[in-house]
């Protein structure tokens, strides 16, 4: 009981928009548990601003939520899926090492996307760990926010924490996971992936939610074209 009300403290106000697209786009998976997570860094100023509370986040509790340890309520943790030429060919891809919680409610009501990456195997690691390392996970973190301060949309980082077990690269370093946030994680390799292996009707729910995800006004655009050209007064969409 202590636990949940810590976690409802920190301001966590989950959907899972994705998790409703067809089962084929993702994998519902938990992250993986790490053993002695420690907070490294925390951007206060962003989980202010996605209405989160920095002194909870700092706690026990919001620190195992960050490491993949405890699920927030209204999370529903899965892995995408996606494709494209990454390898120099056409190849289906995914999420190897990162698990989407859900898409943050923001206090004016925008949504982003909040994305755990080094949590853990997935059915999409392709013979990798699932892990990452502290390196890596903090270049990210000032890379991202470099660029958003020169006004580059791109994902912005949370947090890092380090999960108190090492992975090896060229040598062994310690673990990390980053905390990642972005408007969404659809990709051009998402429509790659549901045109490869798909249906046209898997496709156009993807398009569908991506109008509406992104594109309001494009949406709002087509069904009137859509009305004017019907000139019905039966057709539902107008």
């Amino acid at each position: 009981m202590i636990k949940e009300q810590v976690i409802l403290e920190t301001g966590w106000n989950l959907e899972s928009s994705y998790a409703r697209l067809p089962k084929s786009f993702s994998t519902r998976l938990n992250p993986t548990a790490v053993r002695s997570p420690k907070l490294i860094i925390l951007n206060e100023s962003l989980a202010t601003s996605l209405g989160l509370s920095v002194q909870a986040l700092q706690s026990k509790e919001g620190i195992d939520v960050l490491a993949g340890n405890d699920i927030p309520e209204g999370a529903s943790p899965l892995a995408q899926a996606y494709a494209g030429h990454q390898f120099g060919h056409f190849a289906m891809l995914g999420d190897g090492r990162a698990v989407l919680l859900g898409e943050q409610i923001m206090p004016l009501g925008e949504r982003v996307d909040i994305q755990l990456k080094g949590s853990g195997l997935t059915p999409y690691s392709r013979g990798g760990d699932g892990r990452a390392a502290l390196g890596p996970m903090l270049r990210e973190y000032i890379i991202s926010e470099a660029m958003q301060a020169l006004g580059i949309p791109t994902t912005r980082s949370l947090a890092v924490v380090t999960t108190g077990e090492s992975v090896s690269r060229e040598t062994n370093q310690p673990g990390a996971i980053l905390t990642r946030v972005a408007a969404s994680h659809l990709r051009v390799g998402t429509f790659q992936y549901v045109a490869a292996y798909g249906t046209v009707e898997e496709l156009r729910a993807l398009a569908d939610y991506t109008l509406d995800r992104h594109f309001q006004a494009l949406k709002r655009m087509r069904i009137a074209i859509y009305c004017y050209f019907r000139k019905s007064s039966s057709v539902r969409l107008c």
